[in-house]
């Protein structure tokens, strides 16, 4: 499965959101501002109800890094459990394991996060998993391998002592899922309800 490879700050001015975590302060000033030319008499553009559903279904695809096939396949899983779909969709996102690194706090960023899974430097229950995609479940131990460990960066965020969601607990060498998350625990911007209208048309 490919990879977006291009400018990440465009995305993130696309969607008018930080989409990747990564800050900087050329991103914040031009945040409020898409990208592409725009004169300074131009109108802005009426959006219409497909258009705010397409764009919630874009942010939200490219905060988890994830292909359009790969999301597809997360909301038709979503939908097939019981209880509310967008809830349910973004329990499964929250469950992936480059996101789990990411809010155990090892991790700036969910592309860092991925690159470490990617690298086989997370272990699920003491067994190496290479597959950011990969579904924790209550119960399990994510464990960080030393060299993870021994990254600057890493050792940076632990010294701020990173916040971590209330379905999680965090070790000095990683965490362990308690439960699912709640739709409280996860990011208040997100319109889950525009994705499942998105999907449902």
């Amino acid at each position: 499965m490919g990879r977006y490879r291009g400018p990440k700050h465009k995305l993130s001015r696309r969607e008018g959101k930080d989409l990747f975590g990564t800050g900087g302060e050329s991103l914040q000033r031009r945040l409020d501002r898409p990208p592409g030319q725009h004169g300074p008499n131009r109108r802005p553009r009426r959006e219409s109800e497909y258009s705010k559903q397409l764009r919630e279904k874009q942010k939200v695809k490219r905060m988890y890094g994830m292909r359009e096939k790969q999301f597809q396949r997360f909301y038709l899983q979503a939908d097939k459990k019981r209880g509310q779909t967008g809830i349910n969709l973004l329990t499964l996102l929250e469950r992936r394991l480059d996101n789990v690194v990411y809010r155990l706090g090892f991790a700036r960023t969910r592309p860092q996060a991925r690159q470490f899974v990617s690298h086989g430097l997370v272990y699920v229950n003491g067994q190496r998993v290479n597959i950011p995609s990969y579904l924790v479940s209550p119960g399990e131990t994510i464990t960080m391998k030393e060299t993870l460990l021994k990254i600057p960066d890493v050792q940076e965020l632990a010294e701020g002592k990173p916040i971590v969601p209330g379905w999680l607990e965090r070790r000095e060498d990683g965490g362990t899922v308690i439960r699912e998350p709640e739709r409280i625990e996860i990011d208040p911007d997100i319109e889950e309800q525009r994705i499942v209208e998105f999907y449902s048309r």
